[in-house]
């Protein structure tokens, strides 16, 4: 039975949230079709993570989308709702949090968008990123999608008319009628709002990124379901649709350590029917040689040096910024399928849900399901293509320290030597 939905606006984030569950029988779906078809699931499902894939969206279409959700969970009886929100408070928050608002019938939405172990923390209102307001950080020079204020009740009240409360460090005895915004700089202030919640009974409709959906599996009382780290191959195929400069930096110090790094041309990527060209074919068969020899690699679609030509080329072609986007991943995907059609085998670490979307998309897969977080933001599922079974790492564009990529090279050539030995 399903105890607690938890809708994304990305493929990472419903990744990245899902992990913190580890419950036994948890399950990450898109959403597409019918909002009341995600769930029919099997009976043992305790917790179903949807990627609702509104970050994109227009407001009302986001609204939409989520309040059919929403609706279609309290008629099935889900006990437990929660907004998952990007920990950036980039894409349509205040959009979907009225969704769910409305769809609950007008009763308390908390909304508690710290993640502290990401350097994420609210502070009097305020969103930082690293001690940063996030309107001033990496999120508010976003191409695709800038964060345009710091202030919670900003951010909310620009695309939404319900009354928000700064609630601070404390939850009201008596809930009021809207969206409570909760302070938070630390794990133990979290936890401490979370069992507040519990107490005052109202974890009904609740809303944040990935850190506060890690409180939530005590204070349901879930089965939890921790097992072994599952075999992994140490060869590592970082696969970047991502243009955060925190991936960029990651991608650098990875190069500059010597891992051969592939950078698709600006035609190349905004271009997805030429892996189908002859000239694309050509280039995948070299790219499967040089990652094939190599332990570590890295297809990348490029950085933000990138964005004049970006903007006169849509002007050329015709076409938005978010078909640019659209096609970027598309690209991405596609060229990493048609890697693993020529044989090639690793895990593989997809950043940016776009991409990790448009590649299961590629493979025609729906759902996987979080086995565990390798490093801090980074989640390790598996997945089953053309007869092989394949380690993939997961995570947001915004998330990781700038040695990343090396990290996870040692861990995966660590976790190789303890299976031998």
């Amino acid at each position: 039975m399903i105890k607690a939905l938890v809708i994304a606006d990305d493929f990472t984030g419903a990744l990245d949230t899902g992990v913190q569950f580890r419950a036994k029988g948890s399950l990450v779906r898109v959403a597409d079709g019918n909002a009341e078809d995600l769930f029919a699931v099997a009976d043992d499902i305790q917790i179903l993570i949807v990627d609702a894939e509104t970050r994109h969206m227009t407001p009302e279409k986001a609204y939409q989308t989520v309040y059919n959700i929403v609706k279609a969970a309290v008629k099935a009886g889900v006990a437990c709702i929660y907004k998952k929100t990007d920990s950036g408070l980039r894409g349509n928050i205040g959009s979907e949090l009225t969704a769910v608002f409305d769809a609950a019938g007008g009763k308390t939405v908390h909304f508690i968008p710290a993640f502290p172990k990401m350097g994420r923390i609210t502070r009097d209102g305020v969103h930082y990123i690293n001690g940063v307001p996030v309107a001033q950080s990496v999120f508010g020079q976003d191409p695709f999608e800038p964060v345009r204020f710091s202030s919670v009740k900003d951010i909310i009240a620009s695309q939404s008319h319900i009354e928000t409360l700064l609630a601070r460090g404390h939850v009201p005895q008596k809930a009021p009628r809207g969206i409570v915004i909760y302070d938070a700089q630390s794990d133990e202030e979290m936890m401490h709002l979370a069992q507040s919640l519990k107490q005052n009974n109202q974890l009904s409709f609740l809303a944040g990124c990935a850190g506060f959906a890690a409180m939530l599996p005590a204070l349901l009382q879930l089965e939890r379901s921790d097992g072994d780290l599952p075999p992994m191959s140490q060869k590592l195929l970082t696969v970047c649709g991502s243009i955060n400069p925190v991936t960029i930096e990651q991608l650098d110090v990875a190069e500059n350590s010597g891992i051969p790094r592939i950078r698709l041309g600006l035609r190349q990527k905004l271009d997805p029917s030429w892996l189908d060209s002859e000239d694309g074919s050509l280039s995948i068969d070299k790219w499967f040689d040089l990652i094939h020899t190599a332990n570590s690699s890295v297809l990348d679609c490029g950085g933000t040096e990138e964005n004049d030509e970006i903007k006169r080329l849509t002007a050329e072609l015709n076409i938005t910024l978010e078909e640019v986007r659209q096609r970027i991943a598309m690209t991405m995907g596609g060229a990493l399928r048609r890697l693993l059609d020529r044989g090639l085998e690793g895990t593989l670490l997809l950043t940016g849900g776009d991409t990790l979307l448009a590649f299961m998309r590629c493979i025609r897969q729906n759902t996987l399901t979080p086995i565990c977080e390798l490093t801090p933001g980074v989640v390790f599922s598996q997945i089953r293509y053309g007869g092989k079974t394949y380690g993939l790492l997961s995570k947001s564009g915004g998330f990781g320290e700038k040695t990343l990529l090396l990290d996870l090279k040692h861990v995966l050539e660590t976790n190789a030597a303890e299976e031998v030995s």
